[in-house]
Parts: C-alpha cells; structure tokens; sequence
C-alpha cells in the first residue's frame, strides 16, 4: 500500500469519525429536546458503531488508527515507522477539521465556528488519561494476542467509554481539536483543550515505557 493511500485512509477516517461524533450529537439534541442522557446515549451508540464500521473497513489500509496518540504509541512498538509519524498525525488532525466542517454543512450550522462548552476541573483532566491508557491499553494487547478482535474491542471501549469516564472520552488529539470548533453538544471550549491533549500524551508517554519495558523483559528472558 502507497504511503499516500494510508495517509489518505487516515484523513478520510478520522473525517467520517468525527463525523459521527459531531452528527449524532446535533441530532440527538435536536430530537430530544434537550435531555442529555438520552442525547448521550444516542451519541455513544452511534460512535460507537459507526468506529466499528471505520475500523473494519480502512485497517488494512492503514491500521486506522484515526489518532495521533495511537500513531504514537504504534511508532514505539515498531509497526509504524518513526518517519511516517508526523504524516500520520498531520492527516488525521486534517481529517477532524474537515469531518467536523463537513457536518455543520449537513445539519446546516456555520461551516467555521468555536465551541463554548466549558469543560473545566482536574477531574476532567484526570479522566482523558485515565480514558487514553485504557484505549492504547486495549490497542497494543489485543493486537498482539487477538489482532483480529481489535476493531471489535476498540469500539466497545470507546462506547462504554463515554459513560464510565466523567469526561466522555475524548481519548484522542485530532478528535479534541476537532471538538473545539464546533459549538454544539459535544464541543469543548478552545482554552480546554490543551489540558485535554497534555493529558492524552502523558497516557501515550506511559504506555510506551510500558512498551519499552515489555521489550526489554523479552530480550532478557530471550
């Protein structure tokens, strides 16, 4: 596969990604009136799904990782090349912002806007990277011990995700500067987001020591 290909399968992934996120909150908030738990749960229910379907149909392409800090993480474990990295991220922040742009199109909101959703607390902060290791966790391990069931356990983590983690789990960089320029029910204030992504790189940071140490402890045992 081209390195232009997979660049191109991660833009278009992260794109349809925030898509989903973005869309199935307006329409959730749209069709119940303002009841957040249902617009939740619609919301959950749909990213989730609609992950599942992304990850199944481009991760032969390009792994879909559809995050920079799974790209990361990927990089240090050996499966993606380190000069492929900033590539990587580039498409899938590129992919966000346009996946979110392309939404307000659909839902007929302004193309260019700025979230207002004041996401405010260390407690937050706490929950994206109690959320991040979780999903690098569940993505480094099923890949080597069950590869096949990766697109599977991805999407039921970041649905459940939603609801046991007091931040709904962005878990995601590209989709965190996504959020930020749509003022609607998933948004996230600008002045948010670098407590948001400081948290999400510190979980990406931990689990490569984790991957580093694992393959010292190989070696050794070799």
């Amino acid at each position: 596969m081209t390195p232009w290909r997979k660049l191109a399968a991660e833009s278009i992934g992260t794109a349809f990604l925030l898509a989903m996120v973005v869309g199935s909150g307006i329409m959730g908030e749209r069709l119940v009136g303002g009841n957040e738990a249902i617009t939740l749960l619609a919301n959950s229910l749909a990213t989730g799904a609609g992950l599942l379907a992304i990850l199944l149909t481009l991760g032969p392409i390009s792994g879909a990782h559809l995050n920079p800090a799974v790209s990361f993480t990927l990089a240090v474990r050996g499966d993606l090349a380190w000069r492929s990295l900033p590539g990587y991220a580039v498409a899938q922040i590129a992919g966000a912002i346009a996946g979110v742009w392309a939404t307000h199109a659909m839902f007929g909101l302004p193309i260019f806007d700025v979230a207002t959703k004041l996401r405010l607390g260390g407690h937050l902060i706490w929950s994206e990277f109690v959320a991040t290791i979780g999903l690098l966790g569940m993505v480094l391990l099923c890949s080597r011990f069950r590869n096949e069931s990766t697109p599977h356990a991805v999407a039921a983590y970041i649905t459940a995700a939603y609801w046991f983690t007091a931040s709904t789990s962005f878990a995601n960089p590209a989709v965190t500067l996504g959020r930020s320029i749509t003022n609607t029910f998933t948004g996230i204030a600008p002045m948010y987001v670098v407590g948001f992504i400081a948290a999400q790189l510190a979980a990406a940071l931990v689990a490569s020591w984790f991957v580093r140490g694992t393959r010292s402890e190989i070696r050794s045992n070799g």
